[in-house]
């Protein structure tokens, strides 16, 4: 069972609602986060991270073409317009889920959701084509939510479990925080949990705290 792969997959709201300062502040995030992926990744050699990214506005599209070795990965800046097509997106990664040929006691994938909006299109048909796949049932899953105008009823039916919220963020230093904690502890989580167990990010017993604002902050 070594060498077990780990699908870490970032979906990404790229809408034009986050245009300017977010977009920017998501790319930094995401790429400084990176650093302690690869040191969650070291401290599991069962597991083999593997990490790729798409995007969501008019549409849903990936950033990367294939899944990445979270060791040689290197984040490539996204960019803001257009509508926010989460069901799209959602269809897309279920696409995917439903071509991972993996054994049965694999680990479990990651789907990592950051939006600041609301769905512009059927995201509940997208969340149905998840839970069509046996992957996506068990799929680890972690929510962002980007400012008070972020659809957190929506995001928490992503989650699918009463026990979590998704974590709320309202300025740069508290979205690079949330980041960093939810994509190494959902990595712990998939990399420690038996495939069928139900949401450990809920049994983890550590909770992400948002760092206070500064007056020197932008606030969304």
């Amino acid at each position: 069972m070594a060498n077990r792969p780990v699908h870490f997959f970032w979906l990404l709201d790229c809408s034009g609602s986050m245009m300017g300062n977010k977009i920017s502040e998501l790319n930094f995030a995401i790429r400084e986060a990176l650093p302690e992926m690869q040191s969650a990744a070291k401290s599991n050699p069962a597991a083999k991270l593997m990490v790729r990214a798409l995007t969501f506005n008019t549409g849903a599209s990936w950033h990367d073409k294939q899944a990445i070795d979270v060791a040689s990965y290197s984040w490539k800046d996204v960019h803001a317009d257009g509508v926010t097509d989460m069901g799209a997106a959602f269809h897309l990664v279920a696409r995917e889920l439903g071509n991972l040929t993996m054994p049965q006691r694999a680990l479990r994938p990651v789907l990592a959701l950051i939006s600041d909006g609301g769905p512009t299109d059927d995201y509940r048909a997208g969340l149905r084509s998840i839970e069509a796949t046996p992957w996506g049932q068990r799929a680890v899953r972690i929510a962002i939510a980007i400012g008070n105008d972020a659809d957190r009823s929506m995001l928490k039916e992503f989650l699918n479990n009463p026990e979590l919220e998704p974590l709320l963020v309202h300025n740069a230093g508290q979205l690079a925080s949330a980041i960093r904690w939810a994509s190494t502890m959902a990595v712990k989580a998939a990399s420690n949990a038996a495939p069928n167990t139900n949401s450990p990010l809920s049994n983890t017993g550590q909770q992400w705290q948002a760092p206070p604002t500064t007056d020197d902050e932008d606030v969304w």
